[in-house]
């Protein structure tokens, strides 16, 4: 049995620069578009300690603390696991000043239509009591997607059937 040797051209010369300089501005290009794809996923964070992120914008005036919001939302835990959602129900009434300080202010900073990612920490949410019994651990931070359906102001909805006195 007889081995054919099969002569192999040598390289070169600079070809393995070229090779090497080739393969870092590659690098460089996907580093520099995995950058870029992350921008504006950062959070805003106000003066109170909640953060939040325009997911996208809505028109026309934002919601009064004397108006009832109609929103579609998920609440996660800082694990991702969720306890709460609007999914596959009908989307919440709720008044603006009817919920925890911090879901209060991000309902403020939205517009009609649209969508915010608000994080809101614990002093802002249920503190250290957590939701006791509930799903809320102690000293949680909550992440909610917020969709903005629409603003009524409250008086439009006083009198309404099903609707508690005062709303």
């Amino acid at each position: 049995m007889s081995v054919t040797a099969v002569p192999i051209r040598p390289v070169r010369k600079g070809s393995v620069v070229k090779l090497w300089v080739a393969l870092a501005a590659l690098s460089l290009a996907a580093a520099g578009i995995a950058w870029a794809g992350t921008a504006g996923q950062g959070y805003e964070t106000l003066a109170s300690g909640l953060q939040f992120r325009v997911v996208e914008e809505g028109t026309g005036p934002s919601p009064t603390p004397a108006d009832i919001v109609l929103i579609d939302y998920t609440g996660k835990l800082e694990d991702g696991s969720v306890f709460d959602t609007s999914e596959g129900k009908q989307p919440l009434p709720l008044p603006v000043t009817g919920a925890i300080p911090g879901f209060t202010e991000g309902l403020q900073l939205m517009k009609k239509g649209g969508t915010y990612r608000l994080r809101i920490p614990p002093e802002l949410g249920y503190g250290p009591r957590g939701v006791p019994g509930g799903p809320i651990p102690p000293n949680a931070t909550l992440d909610f997607e917020v969709t903005l359906i629409d603003i009524a102001p409250a008086s439009a909805l006083q009198g309404m059937p099903g609707m508690p006195p005062g709303m």
